[in-house]
């Protein structure tokens, strides 16, 4: 099965630039002067454009009543909006109710303060689909690493019916797994039958948690046993290291799956389910020795172990790419080990009880904070999750989409977010991701061609099209392929530069081969201008430009992706080739 990968370097990837297209600069005549020196001083009365990007953050808000019913028929007046504790202005504004789209428009600016009230209703809201931006992906993501396969088997029951019973076609799913490494056993889909079949599949899966299990009871006897301090805190340690080893896997590939996932547009929930994951790996463990012995300074050792950091990063991470955690805790109602094992220190009243509620309270801290952060929520201490999950369906049916244009684009800061109700004595709850990173544009278009590389989902506004030349086969076995790409000039933005127009566009490149290995994304500037006597006939024609690019013999997955720097316009395209090596 193909697996999203971060970038590696095995895949080569080498561009070479082709001549000049036939539409790109020409000689000039003879004692006219070039283009170029003409664009450099510009002639009186040259149209100056000053390129300025519109960058919309947009904030999925989702309003529930005391009861944890969501409250609908809000509009933008309703809601105020703060970036690192400073108001600003909403300027686009969705109402999706029942998943129809009944109230969409851009609001009045602030200095008409008369008009900014209501967006413009649609006029047959019931007939408007959703916006590419508001569609929903959700990653069904069973981590089996943590959980035991009985839990596993009960949850996955109620999330087969939740599948069936509340997604659409409209909608997009996938089926994730991990096992100590992330695999996608079904990639996006709007067929969530394929994902409901692969979840039985999932059932017989080994649910590694019982031997995380059966290793914290060993090393609580091995406590219990010990000689001295000094000889339980070695054991404790020795549980953390490994646990702490786990654990750095499990946030590994989240933050991989979170990754991949950055480019594709619209909203992104990833529904993880598992029996729980430590905060602080072996917390409970260091508790056991501070009861048992005295003076071993075991509460200290915790910090060594502490991940919260790592989480905190990972919830930025998620809404830096859009993505909401809805977390489950298959464990639901746990049962303390001292009910059904010989446990630490049980003939100390409560002794044992308490090292599970430790336990109990370190496994679900990263589930709620994961989804706190990130507008989701979480579903702990409940056996059977079928209710919980109505109140996850009703966060994909409804909610609103506040946008603003921040006074910044591009420098990779993180910021915050913080979403009120003007009229805050009803005592609703308002969910939503805690922030954001601005992301650069080179950075937004390389997660773009990633996204276009794992998901057959990708938008194409400038109309691209991409084809390959027949691909020459070198002496170490890989292949220079040429890869043509087409461009209609009326799609791009064209500047007049003294004789010249010319675009201000860039390209972005990548590959992938048939095992999920994913090349580096390249980028170079396109290098387009139109001589001024030619510009009609021009947007009548077709840009084409070529780069060579090195691959691997077998089937590779090419991706390109093309920004209008002028317009903020981004198209992305792919094409699967074919490359034969030669028998020997």
């Amino acid at each position: 099965m193909r697996r999203i990968l971060p970038l590696l370097p095995s895949l080569m990837l080498a561009l070479a630039l082709s001549p000049p297209p036939i539409l790109a600069q020409e000689p000039a005549a003879e004692g006219s002067g070039s283009p170029a020196g003409e664009s450099a001083a510009e002639p009186s009365g040259e149209l100056f454009i000053d390129r300025v990007d519109v960058n919309v953050i947009n904030v999925d808000v989702y309003v529930t009543d005391r009861q944890g019913e969501p409250v609908t028929g809000l509009t933008a007046t309703d809601f105020e909006v703060f970036e690192n504790g400073r108001q600003v202005t909403i300027s686009n504004f969705y109402s999706i109710q029942d998943r129809k789209l009944v109230a969409a428009g851009t609001l009045a600016p602030e200095e008409a303060p008369a008009e900014a009230g209501s967006p413009e209703p649609l006029a047959e809201p019931a007939e408007q689909g959703l916006p590419e931006d508001q569609r929903l992906s959700l990653i069904v993501y069973v981590d089996n690493l943590n959980i035991r396969p009985h839990n596993r088997r009960r949850v996955l029951q109620d999330v087969r019916s939740f599948l069936r019973r509340e997604l659409t076609r409209e909608d997009r799913v996938m089926l994730a797994t991990f096992e100590r490494a992330l695999h996608v056993r079904v990639p996006f889909t709007t067929d969530a039958e394929r994902v409901v079949e692969a979840l039985f599949e999932v059932d017989e899966l080994s649910g590694l948690g019982v031997h995380a299990e059966s290793e914290r009871r060993d090393v609580l006897r091995q406590i219990e046993d010990a000689q001295s301090g000094g000889e339980a805190l070695m054991w404790a340690e020795t549980y953390a290291e490994s646990v702490r080893n786990d654990l750095h896997f499990t946030i590994d590939a989240l933050r991989e799956i979170v990754s991949s996932l950055a480019g594709l547009p619209g909203r992104k929930a990833l529904l993880y389910v598992s029996d729980g994951v430590p905060m602080i790996a072996g917390e409970d463990v260091f508790y056991a020795v501070e009861q048992g012995f005295q003076n071993t300074g075991a509460l200290t050792r915790l910090y060594s172990f502490d991940s919260s950091r790592r989480f905190e990063e990972l919830a930025a991470h998620a809404n830096g790419n859009r993505v909401s955690f809805y977390t489950i805790d298959a464990a639901g109602l746990r049962v303390h080990s001292s009910a059904d094992a010989q446990s630490f220190q049980a003939d100390r009243a409560g002794g044992a009880s308490h090292i599970d509620s430790i336990r109990t309270r370190n496994l679900q801290t990263p589930l709620q904070m994961l989804a706190e952060h990130t507008g989701g929520t979480a579903i702990i201490n409940q056996n059977r999750v079928e209710k919980a999950l109505e109140r996850v369906a009703a966060d994909f049916r409804n909610f609103y989409s506040l946008g603003y244009s921040p006074g910044h684009s591009g420098d990779g800061r993180y910021y915050r977010i913080e979403v009120r109700l003007k009229d805050r004595g009803k005592g609703w709850d308002v969910r939503h991701r805690e922030g954001y990173r601005d992301k650069p544009a080179a950075a937004q278009m390389t997660d773009g061609v990633l996204a276009a590389l794992n998901f057959p989902h990708y938008s194409n506004p400038l109309d691209l099209e991409l084809s390959f030349g027949e691909g020459q086969r070198r002496e170490d076995g890989h292949f220079l392929v040429p890869v043509n790409l087409k461009i209609p000039i009326r799609s791009l933005t064209l500047i007049p530069r003294g004789e010249v127009y010319e675009a201000n566009a860039s390209l972005y490149v990548a590959a992938m081969d048939d095992r999920g290995w994913i090349s580096e994304v390249q980028q170079t500037p396109l290098p387009v201008q139109v001589r001024r006597d030619d510009l009609d006939e021009a947007l009548e024609k077709e840009y084409v430009y070529t780069v060579q690019i090195l691959l691997r013999s077998g089937e590779q997955k090419v991706a390109v992706g093309v920004r209008d720097e002028v317009t903020a316009s981004n198209s992305f395209v792919t094409r699967t080739v074919f490359l034969a090596a030669t028998r020997r």
